[in-house]
């Protein structure tokens, strides 16, 4: 049996299991399932190693799985058997996922053996202690991989589960406004969620109204909107120059990064200056809900014409509200726009149930009072 077709074999028993079926651990270890499960949305990276580990030490029971690269002592490529086989189905079967591997994350690809004395830094030090703890245990114990395995994974599914949201009707769709819209995605961009994540929201928002935009305005003729991507792979494993791209002639004709509570500085347009030269749009968005640094007005704009002089680059800074009402008073029509971005939004695997809740209940607000529903 490869690691593909034994993942989906314990995927399987994880979503047949009852809550009170759960195998038994030691309160200790409990915890440590109960932290990695709980985290799992949050760091993908970490719940995808463990995975892997798991399956590759069930296949290979004499691999000591703590010396997860090939360059170690007796090592085996963890990031290859992940790339390949584990992601891939995490993706299909709606588990938490990273965009290509686990092992691209600098806290967990540092060749070092997963032992005590790892030195990747895990953001969070409960969750470090409970990643290592649970190797060292699938690592040792050997007769409770698959069970473990089972157990993490049917935990992880019920938060899936939790996860989905239902799709909002509106019974009167011809109501909506560009103000209603506008008070609702203002709302979203500036809650306070408490959590990871929420960064890709306004991402979600400028893709679908793009969407309707490439259909709708000459300027885009022929042109392709990228398919949206992990809103938690970094700039090098993602190889992208922006959030959203929209090629023609198969060439990139315009790339927009959005940053939420982030003020557009001069060092984050050098950054999109590097993009620029790598990738050659013809304009560059840089969308922030903050304001622009002041004291760096002059620097950034004299970065912005260099750019253009230089590279034939157009590199525009707005705000992410005001860029909407102009673009909304563009479309045809503002319900196509939130039929498609609640279905984006809701069926996002990496926005967690708190912000999908949410989105419900600011509906709600805000649309609500015009009788929409």
């Amino acid at each position: 049996m490869d690691y593909s077709a034994k993942l989906i074999e314990l995927i399987e028993k994880a979503k047949l299991l009852q809550e009170n079926d759960y195998a038994t651990f030691s309160p200790e270890f409990e915890n440590y399932l109960n932290k990695l499960s709980d985290s799992s949305f949050r760091q993908k990276a970490v719940f995808t190693v463990i995975v892997t580990l798991s399956i590759y030490k069930i296949l290979h029971p004499n691999q000591d799985i703590r010396y997860h690269q090939s360059q170690l002592p007796g090592g085996f490529s963890g990031r290859s058997i992940d790339t390949r086989y584990i992601t891939p189905i995490l993706r299909i079967h709606g588990f938490p996922s990273m965009a290509e591997s686990g092992w691209l994350t600098r806290s967990l690809e540092q060749a070092a053996p997963y032992d005590s004395n790892y030195p990747g830094k895990i953001g969070d030090r409960e969750l470090k202690i409970a990643f290592l703890k649970i190797i060292e245990k699938i690592n040792t114990d050997i007769g409770n991989v698959e069970i473990i395995l089972i157990n993490i994974l049917a935990k992880v599914h019920k938060l899936t589960i939790g996860n989905e949201s239902r799709i909002i009707r509106i019974e009167s769709p011809e109501k909506i406004k560009i103000d209603d819209l506008i008070c609702l995605l203002e709302a979203q961009f500036e809650y306070n969620y408490e959590t990871h994540g929420g960064s890709k929201i306004p991402v979600i928002a400028f893709h679908t109204i793009y969407e309707l935009l490439i259909e709708e305005i000459e300027r885009f003729s022929g042109c392709e909107l990228k398919p949206l991507g992990s809103h938690t792979a970094s700039d090098r494993s993602s190889r992208s120059s922006g959030d959203i791209e929209i090629f023609k002639d198969e060439k990139l004709f315009e790339a927009i990064e959005i940053k939420l509570d982030i003020p557009i500085s001069a060092n984050l347009i050098r950054i999109v200056k590097e993009k620029i030269l790598k990738f050659n749009p013809v304009r560059y968005y840089v969308l922030s809900n903050s304001n622009i640094e002041e004291s760096e007005l002059t620097e950034i704009n004299n970065l912005i014409e260099e750019i253009y002089e230089t590279h034939g680059c157009q590199v525009i800074i707005n705000g992410l509200i005001p860029t909407l009402k102009y673009y909304f008073r563009l479309l045809d029509d503002t319900v196509s726009f939130f039929d498609k971005y609640q279905e984006k939004l809701l069926g996002d695997s990496e926005l967690l149930a708190t912000h999908k809740e949410i989105f419900q209940r600011l509906v709600y607000d805000c649309l609500k009072q015009n009788s929409i529903y």
